[in-house]
């Protein structure tokens, strides 16, 4: 018996075969074996100029943005040092001095 992958969404260990696709009894995700090996593909991000980002990069802002919550805005020509990279709608998290902790979404800097 062949071993099936676990639920890429919920994580389940009980997946079953429908024919080509994949089952997950607990959240009923349906998904095929090539739709899985795309999505274990790594996801490259790349900044406002199509320059790759990796993990320590420093960047640019090149917008003004506002800080969520705050009176406080992101100068265009801030620099942001040692980035890391994450997943999500605001795939940079990084530290701004005099601000803090903020993501950032990386169609708003360039690579430095």
């Amino acid at each position: 018996m062949s071993q099936l992958p676990p639920c890429p969404q919920c994580n389940s260990q009980f997946t079953y075969e429908d024919g080509v696709q994949l089952v997950c009894p607990e959240c009923a995700h349906e998904w095929t074996e090539a739709e899985q090996a795309e999505a274990e593909v790594e996801k490259v991000i790349r900044d406002a100029n199509g320059n790759e980002l990796q993990d320590g990069d420093t960047v640019t802002v090149i917008k003004d943005l506002k800080v969520k919550g705050s009176s406080s805005v992101v100068k265009v020509g801030t620099k942001v040092k040692n980035i890391r990279l994450v997943e999500g709608d605001h795939d940079i998290d990084c530290k701004i001095d005099g601000i803090g902790p903020m993501k950032l979404k990386s169609e708003f800097v360039k690579k430095a």
